[in-house]
């Protein structure tokens, strides 16, 4: 009996070691359709010495004289090593049109697997991210993953000048990033640390969609 509850308390030692030792970072966005509220979307990212772990989730609902005439939802979970994306798993409702996208490494780590609905979309070598607003390193990409249709897609991002930013409902100096590739293009906001602050993206019938911290 005594070993048992040393070795319990052992690892519930353990298990705080590493909680520690982990970094947690969260972002909890407000998501707007022309300024209307429509939903939300949350990233949480979780790092230790080996792996970064990413989980993304979103729910919008747009209405039109209050019944909803659209659905949107998204999960995604990522895991990232060497700062290079490892694995994806996200599951898309986009109006009734359902997507699965996977993307997995070969044993060696050195090659992704791409696949949506089960279909093969590419092999990839080397590294690659997905649209991972809050990596500091993503203005750096010229190639990324899209979990929502698995489609590698070319970018170009560029510096945009500097803004001020509501954050949490406070002024907050941000630097803009344009992000330009095969769809709508974006607006990424990152403060003077480089953390991801906000995001704006037009989309069709010159219509705008933002996220700010809240």
């Amino acid at each position: 009996m005594l070993l048992r509850v040393v070795a319990t308390l052992f690892a519930l030692l353990a298990l705080m070691q590493a909680v520690q030792a982990a970094s947690v970072k969260e972002w909890n966005f407000a998501v707007t359709l022309d300024g209307n509220p429509i939903g939300t979307h949350r990233f949480v990212v979780w790092q230790d010495a080996a792996d970064t772990k990413v989980t993304s989730e979103a729910s919008f609902v747009i209405t039109f004289l209050g019944i909803a005439v659209y659905h949107y939802r998204h999960e995604a979970s990522e895991t990232w090593r060497a700062n290079c994306l490892g694995r994806l798993q996200a599951d898309t409702n986009d109006g009734g049109d359902l997507t699965h996208v996977s993307a997995t490494g070969d044993t060696t780590g050195g090659r992704l697997r791409i696949t949506a609905d089960q279909t093969s979309k590419a092999h990839w070598d080397g590294c690659l991210f997905s649209f991972a607003y809050w990596h500091p390193a993503l203005p750096q990409q010229t190639r990324l993953l899209n979990p929502q249709t698995g489609e590698i897609e070319p970018v170009r991002i560029t510096p945009d000048g500097e803004d001020v930013v509501l954050v949490r409902g406070q002024p907050v100096r941000a630097r803009s990033w344009r992000i330009v590739g095969r769809h709508d293009p974006l607006r990424l906001w990152l403060n003077e640390n480089g953390d991801w602050v906000g995001l704006d993206a037009d989309v069709k019938g010159g219509r705008r969609v933002s996220y700010r911290l809240q």
